[in-house]
């Protein structure tokens, strides 16, 4: 019923990717080049998506896991963006991922009674624009009201609040989501596939060598069109071409940190302002998310990694709104990403564009860059829209916002029957549900796999045995970290990344990867070494 990614289907793409010319080869999976893929192929052209590392490795699987418009850029006199997110918004939460994105209340808590006209003006105007009718309309609270939504605030530091509504995803689950339904539409995917150079033929570029990181061989992609949507490697990949780079991305780092749902007593989530930006409080199962900060940061992408100096920002700010205050012995678990912000003349990465900008630096070569998270279909349809420009036929309009992702069809049906469904797994409703959220009707072959061998249902870490073996049977899992940091979310979720369970998670997916025990072995010995090296940079 929907595209299974398993090592077969990777095998059969990479000898795709070497005997076909393709309309168009999308350069990275994050969440604007798994849509830049999904929006080209469901227009019928044939597409290749390829990415270094795995999906969603980068920014896509470390933000603050919103879908939101972004409250605070309406201070910034952001309305376009504003309004483009929140309908964003909409179409995420009522038709094409309703499994995945759901509403979530938040407080505002205000510091004086003169704050409420101002703030409550800026809501109202938040649930106006774009996005109306969505999630429900904001409330103004009383102090008494707001102690009885948020035990935990420090009721006499505030004089109210207002609660508004905002939405929340698992940021690399609906990246791997979007990859599936791509190849679900006939796109060609693959990820640990390197681009290490463009090709080009008669002054336009027209594919790319492609490495293999599996195997070591190299691929020759041809493609009419290539399009870059690589984040914050966008200057890598612009070094590949000999014009000017048509635009500078800096990045911005975020950090993030967990802590038990237990240390707050709060109904939904909260946002306070800081002397730079926001910070969140967001529900997240069995935890709290807290963040962001927003700094420059010039290292290595890939190398980024929360410090004690980002933790203590973090608990800082948001002890200033509790009546106990949070230590760092109660942070469980921590994790940093980039954003890749449009450069402009401020040094101040909080006053950096969060629009998105697309431009053509040689004939043949789609470079596509900035933009929030939310608006990444708007960013997709922009890339794709302007390749096919002059392709040379014609080419449907975009029809990604009517266009449902895996696991959205029959999700409502089955969350109004959840109990049945709990009934005939054998699973507690508490499991179903979660379940539904992160796989809505695919829900079905995940049921299919414990029914087969009724033992993954047993737990690990908080997730079912089937969803470990599941992440490599159908959602492109290729080692330890996809299924540890990204089809499941252990590794954000303790201090240890997961290194306690990797044994145990080894052992599930080394079958369905045609594992030896030696493989397994040194995959459970490199992930240890990797998760104790990053603890002793990091917090």
């Amino acid at each position: 019923m929907f595209a299974r990614l398993d090592p077969a289907r990777r095998a059969q793409a990479l000898e795709a990717l070497g005997g076909t010319e393709f309309d168009v080869l999308v350069v990275g999976g994050g969440v604007v080049g798994a849509g830049a893929a999904l929006d080209a192929a469901s227009r019928g052209l044939s597409v290749a998506l390829v990415e270094a590392d795995d999906w969603a490795a980068g920014t896509s699987s470390r933000s603050s896991k919103l879908v939101h418009g972004g409250l605070r850029y309406l201070e910034q006199l952001e309305f376009k963006l504003v309004r483009e997110a929140l309908k964003e918004r909409g179409l995420l939460l009522r038709r094409l991922a309703p499994h995945l994105v759901r509403p979530v209340p938040f407080l505002f808590p205000l510091k004086k009674q003169w704050e409420r006209a101002y703030v409550g003006a800026g809501v109202m105007l938040y649930d106006s624009i774009g996005g109306a009718g969505a999630v429900p309309m904001h409330r103004h609270l009383s102090r008494r009201k707001m102690s009885a939504v948020g035990p935990s605030i420090d009721a006499d530091a505030f004089a109210g609040a207002i609660r508004y509504y905002d939405a929340q995803m698992d940021d690399a689950r609906l990246v791997s989501t979007l990859v599936r339904t791509a190849a679900q539409h006939g796109a060609t995917v693959v990820s640990r596939a390197r681009v290490t150079s463009l090709l080009r033929t008669d002054g336009r570029v027209s594919g790319a060598s492609v490495r293999d990181e599996l195997s070591g061989v190299t691929h020759v992609v041809r493609a009419r069109r290539v399009i870059s949507a690589t984040g914050v490697w966008t200057d890598s990949l612009n070094a590949m071409s000999p014009g000017e780079p048509p635009f500078e991305v800096r990045m911005s780092k975020g950090v993030h940190v967990l802590v038990e749902r237990s240390k707050i007593q709060l109904d939904g989530g909260l946002i306070t302002q800081t002397e730079k930006s926001v910070l969140f409080v967001i529900p997240w199962g069995a935890y709290w998310i807290i963040g962001t900060t927003d700094t420059p940061y010039s290292g290595a992408p890939e190398a980024v990694a929360a410090t004690a100096e980002d933790v203590t920002y973090i608990l800082d700010h948001v002890n200033a709104v509790l009546r106990s205050p949070l230590s760092v012995d109660d942070v469980v678990g921590t994790y940093a990403g980039l954003r890749p912000l449009l450069a402009g003349a401020s040094s101040d990465t909080s006053k950096l564009s969060r629009e998105h900008a697309v431009a053509e630096p040689e004939p043949g070569f789609f470079v596509i860059a900035g933009g929030k998270y939310t608006t990444y279909r708007v960013m997709a349809a922009d890339v794709v829209n302007a390749a096919v420009s002059g392709l040379g036929r014609a080419v449907a309009p975009s029809l990604t916002a009517r266009l449902p992702l895996c696991g959205a069809v029959g999700f409502q049906e089955l969350w109004a029957d959840r109990a049945r469904v709990a009934v005939e797994s054998g699973l507690p409703t508490s499991t179903v549900e979660r379940l539904l959220r992160r796989y809505g009707s695919a829900v079905s072959d995940v049921l299919a796999l414990v029914a087969q061998d009724p033992s993954l249902a047993s737990p690990v870490a908080g997730y079912l045995a089937a969803e470990i073996v599941y992440a490599v049977t159908h959602e492109g899992a290729l080692g330890l970290e996809d299924v540890l940091a990204r089809r499941t979310r252990i590794a954000m979720e303790h201090l240890d990344f997961g290194a306690s369970v990797a044994g145990q998670v080894a052992d599930l997916i080394a079958g369905p990867l045609n594992w030896s025990s030696e493989e397994r072995d040194a995959a459970v010995e490199a992930y240890r070494a990797d998760t104790s090296l990053a603890a002793q940079t990091g917090t």
